[in-house]
Parts: C-alpha cells; structure tokens; sequence
C-alpha cells in the first residue's frame, strides 16, 4: 500500500484545513488508517484513527472536538477535518495504514505517506 499525503498549508490561528490521505492498491476498507503528527526533534504522536469495521474513530486529547477522521472506501481515501486550528499545530501530518485495529500506536501501522505541513500563524 502506498500513501499519498496532501491538503496541508498556512492558515491562520482559529481556521481549518481538510487533510487527505489516498491510497494505491487494493483493500483499502480492510485497513485501519490513522493519522500523527511530528514536530522537528520531537516524538512522532497520535492524532486521530478510523476503524476498517464500523468506523468508529479515536482522538488524542489534544485534537478532541476540533478534529474529524473519516474514510471514503470508494476513493481509497481518508480525511481529517482540522477546524480551530491553533499555532501549536503547526506540524508535519502523516497518515498511516494498519492492518490491525485502530489504535493510538505507532509500531501497529506498517505503512506511512510522506507527510503533509500545516503551519499556523498567530
């Protein structure tokens, strides 16, 4: 499965942004998809994740209410909806594919896209 990142940009502190998140290959509503984030020198961390099952999706606390995950199995894509978005999440975003259940950790994903920035501006 190859991931392909896309939708980040520069918006200001209490704007939004649509991440989205393609996938090439087959199966793609048989994987959980998540999405974390990474500022530089700084631990990869969860944002948010999607169920293959029955969608049901988990956040990090941070993103709570401000952030929405959701899939299109028909267009091999995931999205996350950033709404009030604030100065501290201006950070590279990267979606991910599991083949296990959605889940907050990193090591349960076996594949990443490149990456997506989105910067913030105060």
């Amino acid at each position: 499965v190859q991931l392909q990142a896309s939708g980040g940009g520069l918006v200001q502190t209490g704007g939004s942004l649509r991440l989205s998140c393609t996938a090439s290959g087959r199966s793609f509503s048989s994987y959980a998809m998540g999405w974390f984030r990474q500022a530089p020198g700084k631990e990869r961390e969860f944002v948010a994740a999607i169920s293959w099952k029955d969608d049901s999706a988990y956040y990090a606390d941070s993103v709570k209410g401000r952030f929405t995950i959701s899939r299109d199995n028909a267009k091999n894509t995931v999205y996350l909806q950033t709404n009030s978005l604030l100065p501290e999440d201006t950070v590279t975003y990267y979606c991910a594919a599991s083949v296990l259940a959605a889940t907050p950790r990193k090591s349960d994903y076996r594949y990443w896209g490149q990456g997506t920035q989105v910067t913030v501006s105060s």
